[in-house]
């Protein structure tokens, strides 16, 4: 290789590396600094952790939804459609999870393992909140899949959740522990 060549080539490198790092900054959100488990210290922004809260909530709303459609169709009671609605929440919520990191090159039982850490805390918090909303909200249980009470706790629900979830994200996600992990394999 010729020195014409070599210059090129650490070029063509020069210029990838700030737009591969501009990339991940804008990924993370955090100027660069990731908040791997290698870099616990650096804290987390308020942003990383909403989007952390939005893919846990989006993931348990599909399933809770799914769970009290499925159970309503199939005539269960409250208990019964609550345990299925909450099952689906979290299968749907590891389920984003899963789905992103095993694209990024890991096998499925490493990202089995990467979503189980990642997501149990936020799941696990947002499913007690929002079924607490819904359970002593006044006639939300008893209330049909076409009834607005019913639509306004779940939603309303959801809302605190969110509002209960992120700062629990925010501490976990700065101490490199739950969504930071999903991090580590972007």
């Amino acid at each position: 290789m010729d020195d014409s060549s070599e210059r090129d080539h650490g070029g063509h490198h020069a210029h990838a590396a700030p737009t591969a790092h501009a990339a991940h900054a804008a990924h993370t959100g955090r100027g660069g600094y990731s908040t791997h488990a290698a870099h616990p210290a650096a804290g987390a922004t308020w942003g990383t952790a909403v989007r952390a809260t939005l893919h846990c909530l989006t993931g348990c709303a599909i399933g809770e939804i799914l769970g009290m459609v499925i159970g309503t169709a199939l005539a269960w009671g409250n208990v019964q459609t609550m345990a299925l609605a909450i099952t689906l929440a979290f299968l749907f919520g590891y389920s984003f999870t899963l789905f992103a990191v095993v694209r990024s090159g890991l096998t499925l039982k490493a990202a089995v393992k990467v979503a189980l850490a990642a997501d149990t805390v936020s799941i696990a918090v947002m499913e007690l909140v929002d079924n607490a909303v819904i359970a002593l909200t006044p006639g939300a249980m008893d209330a049909h899949l076409g009834d607005g009470l019913l639509w306004a706790a779940l939603l309303g629900g959801f809302a605190v959740a969110f509002v209960v979830t992120t700062p629990i994200n925010k501490w976990m996600i700065g101490r490199g522990k739950g969504h930071a992990v999903v991090h580590a394999h972007h």
